[in-house]
């Protein structure tokens, strides 16, 4: 159950056109719904401020449907689906008006909120093989009501490409890092800002960088200040993240 609709209970109960012993039975029966499958938890925004979000991965395309369909049923105006293959995104758009943004694997129900965010958040990669995580992240941070900035393309082996985008990076709320290989761009950008950075790690790069786990221990071991790690491919966690930091 979201706010407002928890709200409009509240609103009722004051007008004298609900009871308090059916607005309890109504809250009550909200907190979740049993679908065998799984459980969708409707009481996620009213806890968070944020609606559950669906992990596509791993799931049907009919479980996805119904899950979504659970939401769109009690109200939820935006459902965020990560990790969601292409062929699954097909068809699931056959039983819910699905976008798909394939190269961030993302699916959405609704409209883009506009941004209620306090400032905007940087979405920045070393390089163009990182674009499907800074997706994730940017999508994810838009969908949660952000301005987003992507600057892509500005690894450590061209830093010149970083410096030319220093004022729009330097006049970020947050900003999400995201950089496979050694994975060094978390620590230069927080050596040059004054919010919160995000690290992201990739698994892009040859043998040593195993998966990902060389920047991940990279990005662990930074000397800047003010920067803190999510799990390796994770661009979901760091959108939501810098969502939160620009929305305090």
């Amino acid at each position: 159950m979201g706010n407002q609709r928890t709200l409009d209970i509240l609103k009722k109960i004051k007008e004298g056109t609900l009871s308090p012993e059916e607005a309890m039975l109504k809250l009550r029966m909200e907190p979740f719904e049993d679908l065998g499958y799984a459980k969708p938890d409707h009481h996620r925004e009213l806890r968070q401020g944020i609606p559950e979000i669906i992990y596509g991965e791993g799931k049907t395309a009919e479980q996805i449907a119904g899950i979504s369909k659970a939401f769109l049923d009690k109200g939820q105006s935006l459902i965020l689906t990560t990790r969601l293959l292409p062929d699954i995104a097909e068809k699931v758009q056959k039983s819910v008006p699905l976008k798909y943004h394939e190269l961030a694997r993302v699916g959405i129900i609704g409209e883009m909120p506009k941004p209620d965010g306090i400032g905007k958040i940087v979405v920045a990669t070393g390089g163009t093989c990182d674009l499907h995580v800074a997706e994730e992240a940017a999508l994810t941070a838009e969908a949660l009501g952000n301005e987003v900035v992507r600057v892509y393309d500005v690894g450590v082996a061209g830093l010149h490409r970083l410096l030319s985008r220093l004022e729009i990076v330097m006049s970020a709320r947050a900003i999400v890092a995201v950089a496979g290989m050694e994975g060094a761009l978390p620590s230069v950008i927080g050596g040059l800002v004054d919010c919160p950075v995000i690290a992201v790690p990739v698994s892009v790069g040859y043998g040593a960088s195993f998966h990902g786990l060389s920047a991940l221990l990279t990005m662990l071991n930074s000397c800047a200040s003010g920067v803190c790690v999510v799990n390796i491919d994770n661009g979901f966690g760091g959108g939501y993240l810098a969502s939160m930091i620009n929305h305090q």
